[in-house]
């Protein structure tokens, strides 16, 4: 099978290279036909036949109803792992064993301490506030709490969890924190 897609407008003919995603989907990568089609653009409503992004992370074909995480169905995890089992899968790329799974819990324990001007935050929202809205919320204050949390250099691949402890254990801890507040 060809690796490109050939677009033809007005008898100007386009590649574009054709990307095979975790599931043996095809995509078209468009990220640069506006600009070797002379400004054309492309239109999707409701963006049903567009990718936003790849991911090594989730898989998503609404049509169908399948979510995946790391090729984990969203039930299977909903009915077998616990959050912090599914916070170290997104975040390493595999479930982690008991013993990992306990070393993990303890680092995230070890960053649940979150400062009491939080609490004046949660305070602060509506008692009819959205919980995910909250959540969103306390979850970007978190850096002026703890501006170390975040890097320019945001990117994190997979690996030992040293590479990243500090940020990434903050997050989940202080977001389990939060939830309890909600």
């Amino acid at each position: 099978m060809a690796n490109t897609a050939t677009i033809e407008v007005n008898g100007k003919k386009i590649e574009l290279p054709v990307i095979k995603g975790t599931e043996n989907e095809l995509a078209i990568d468009i990220s640069n036909f506006r600009n070797a089609s002379g400004g054309i653009i492309t239109i999707a409503p409701g963006f049903k036949n567009t990718g936003s992004c790849e991911s090594a992370i989730t898989f998503l074909d609404g049509e169908k109803g399948i979510l995946r995480y790391r090729g984990y169905s969203i039930e299977e995890l909903a009915e077998k792992a616990d959050f912090l089992e599914v916070a170290y899968l997104l975040i390493f790329g595999e479930l982690p064993s008991k013993e990992t799974l306990d070393k993990f819990h303890s680092d995230i324990k070890s960053y649940s301490i979150v400062d009491e001007d939080i609490r004046k935050i949660v305070d602060a929202f509506p008692k009819s506030a959205h919980p995910m809205g909250v959540i969103a919320s306390l979850t970007s204050a978190l850096t002026a709490f703890n501006p170390s949390s975040v890097t320019v250099n945001s990117y994190f691949p997979t690996g030992t969890f040293e590479k990243v402890k500090t940020p990434s254990s903050f997050v989940v801890a202080s977001n389990t924190f939060f939830v309890s507040l909600c």
